[in-house]
Formats: C-alpha cells, sequence, structure tokens
C-alpha cells in the first residue's frame, strides 16, 4: 500500500516561509494512482480544501486562487518526493495540510491515497 509522509510544517509570522514536503513509499512499478498529486488544507469546521495539484509529468500544475503568485508546488518522480514551497504566509493560509496521490486535480473526493497531515500556523 502506497504510503505517504509530511514534513515541514510549524508556526511562522505573516509575511514567513514555509516548506512542506512529501515523501512517497512503496510504490511499485508503473502505478497510475501516482499520475496525479496534490497538497490540500483542512481547517476544524471547514471541508478540505485543495490548495496545488501537479502531474506526474509536472507540466500540468493547478493553485487555488487564493495562492497563486504565493505557493509553488515541485514533484522530483525519481526521488519520490512533492513539496510546497510557501511564501508570504497570512494567517489564513493556517491549518492542517495533507498530501494525496492518485487523483485528479484538486478533486478531494478523487484521491485515493492520504497522508496524516501537518500544521501550519500562521501569526498576524
Amino acid at each position: 500500500r502506497m504510503t505517504l509522509v509530511e514534513s515541514g510544517g510549524g508556526s511562522v509570522q505573516a509575511g514567513g516561509s514555509l516548506r512542506l514536503t512529501c515523501t512517497v513509499s512503496n510504490v511499485s512499478g508503473i502505478n497510475t494512482d501516482y499520475v496525479y498529486m496534490a497538497w490540500f488544507r483542512h481547517v476544524p469546521g471547514e471541508e478540505r480544501s485543495g490548495v496545488a495539484a501537479i502531474d506526474s509529468s509536472t507540466r500540468y500544475i493547478v493553485y487555488a486562487d487564493s495562492v497563486k503568485g504565493r505557493f509553488t508546488i515541485s514533484r522530483d518522480i525519481a526521488e519520490n518526493t512533492m513539496t510546497l514551497q510557501m511564501t508570504s504566509l497570512k494567517s489564513e493560509d493556517t491549518g492542517i495540510y495533507y498530501c494525496a496521490a492518485g487523483g485528479w486535480r484538486l478533486v478531494a473526493s478523487r484521491y485515493q491515497h492520504w497522508g496524516q497531515g501537518t500544521q501550519v500556523t500562521v501569526s498576524s
């Protein structure tokens, strides 16, 4: 079973930066479930929302409007990692960030594999 582990969360002041990394393991051969990967954010009391997604070619990338120009998603297929570079952080970026694989763009219900989440807290 594919496993995903997030790292890099923490607390930062508004305007600061954080870099999240998702490490994927137990990927056997060519796994079509692995084509799209994404980052989602969950705030208690709200639905999980898509932040950024990237396909295995790294040519197709999509961002939520709220993070465009501030966040950058990237992926290293050889290393089985995905990163989210977050800059100019705002308090509304606060939440638990989840790594996901095996879905489609920013549609949470389409993703089959999820990490355990990492907390990001931005103080104003």
